[in-house]
C-alpha cells in the first residue's frame, strides 16, 4: 500500500469512526436523563461507537480479505458472528438476558453489514477507477505506436514518387523534393499532437495530392473539393491520408493507363464526410487492399472514434469508393 493509499485509507476510516460517533451521540442524547450524569450520555455513546468499529474493521481488513475474498463463506459467516458475540460480551454484564444480547446481536449484525457495503462499495469504485486508468494508458501506448506507423509509412509512398521522378529525370524533382520536406515537417509537427485543425489537416491532403499529380499528370486526373466550414473543428493527425495513399497506390500507380482519383470532404451538421474514389482497371490484378495503413487507420478509427464514425468501403468492378464519416463535435 502506498503512503497516499494509506494517508486515505486512514482518514476514511477517521471520518466513519466520527460518524458513527456524532449519530450515536444523537441518538443518545434522547435519552440522556436516563443514562446517570450529565456526561454519561457521551461516554455511552463512545463506548458503542467503539465496539461497532472494531467490529467493522476486523471485518473489513481481516475476515473480508482472508476469508470472504478466498470464498471461504462458512468460515466466515462463523467467525462474522463470533466477532459480534464477542463485540457483546465486551459490552458488560447481562446475565444471560437473552432479549438485550439478540437485540444488541441484530443491531451489530446491521452496522456491520452496513460498514461492509460502505467497504465494498468503495472498492468496487476504486477498483473501476484503477481499470479505467489503466485501460486509459493501454489506449494511449496503442495510439501512439499506431501513429508511429503512419510516419515511415508515408515517407516511403513519399519517396517512391520522389524515385519515380528522378528516373524520369523531370526538372521539377527539386521542386517536389521541396513539397516533400514541407510535408514532412508538417507530419512530424501533428504526430505530437492528439489533434489538429480539420483545416490545416485536408491542407496537407491537398498539397500531398498536388506532389503525386506532378509525377501521375499525363496519365491521371486528380479532382479535390472541400465543401463547408473547417475553421472550428480538429480530428486526429494523419487519420485521412491512408485512404488517399491507397487510391494512388491501387488505382493510378497500378496501371499506365488513363485514370483518375476524386477525393471529396464536407462538414455538414458537425459531421465530416470524406468520399474517396479511384478507378480500377482489368489489367490490374486484384487486390484484396490489406496493407498496413489501411489496416492502421481502421485501427485508430476505432479507438478514437468508436461510436462516432461510418466507414464503408465498396470494391466494384471499375471503381473502389470509401465513404467515411465522423462526428467531429468542438
Amino acid at each position: 500500500m502506498t503512503r497516499k493509499s494509506l494517508k486515505n485509507t486512514i482518514l476514511i476510516n477517521l471520518g466513519a469512526f466520527l460518524l458513527v460517533l456524532l449519530l450515536e451521540l444523537l441518538s443518545n442524547w434522547i435519552i440522556k436523563d436516563k443514562l446517570g450524569s450529565d456526561f454519561s450520555f457521551f461516554f455511552h455513546s463512545l463506548n458503542y461507537t467503539l465496539h461497532i468499529m472494531g467490529i467493522i474493521w476486523i471485518t473489513n481488513f481481516i475476515l473480508i480479505p482472508f476469508f470472504l475474498d478466498k470464498k471461504r463463506y462458512l468460515l466466515f459467516s462463523i467467525l462474522l458472528i463470533a466477532t459480534i458475540f464477542v463485540g457483546i460480551s465486551t459490552k458488560g454484564n447481562f446475565r444471560y438476558d437473552w432479549t438485550l444480547i439478540s437485540k444488541l446481536f441484530f443491531f451489530f449484525l446491521y452496522t456491520t453489514g452496513t460498514g461492509m457495503a460502505v467497504f465494498f462499495l468503495r472498492r468496487n469504485i476504486r477498483i473501476q477507477r484503477e481499470n479505467s486508468e489503466k485501460e486509459k494508458l493501454q489506449r494511449e501506448l496503442e495510439l501512439n505506436y499506431l501513429k508511429e506507423q503512419v510516419n515511415p509509412h508515408f515517407l516511403f509512398n513519399s519517396l517512391n514518387s520522389i524515385y519515380a521522378l528522378s528516373r524520369q529525370q523531370s526538372s521539377e524533382t527539386p521542386e517536389v523534393v521541396m513539397q516533400l520536406s514541407e510535408l514532412m515537417r508538417y507530419q512530424l509537427e501533428s504526430a505530437k499532437k492528439d489533434f489538429v485543425s480539420l483545416k490545416e489537416e485536408l491542407e496537407f491532403i491537398e498539397n500531398y495530392l498536388l506532389l503525386e499529380e506532378k509525377r501521375l499528370s499525363k496519365r491521371c486526373t486528380i479532382e479535390f473539393q472541400i465543401e463547408g466550414e473547417l475553421s472550428n473543428y480538429k480530428i486526429a493527425p494523419m487519420l485521412l491520408i491512408p485512404f488517399v495513399e491507397n487510391a494512388i497506390k491501387h488505382g493510378a500507380q497500378a496501371t499506365n493507363e488513363q485514370s483518375t482519383i476524386e477525393v471529396n470532404a464536407s462538414v455538414k451538421n458537425t459531421k465530416l464526410h470524406v468520399h474517396v474514389v479511384n478507378s480500377k482497371h482489368n489489367t490490374v490484378a486484384k487486390s484484396t487492399r490489406k496493407g498496413m495503413g489501411l489496416e492502421n487507420v481502421k485501427r485508430r478509427l476505432n479507438l478514437l472514434y468508436r461510436n462516432a464514425h461510418v466507414l464503408e468501403i465498396n470494391d466494384m468492378e471499375k471503381e473502389y469508393h470509401v465513404n467515411l464519416t465522423i462526428d467531429i463535435t468542438d
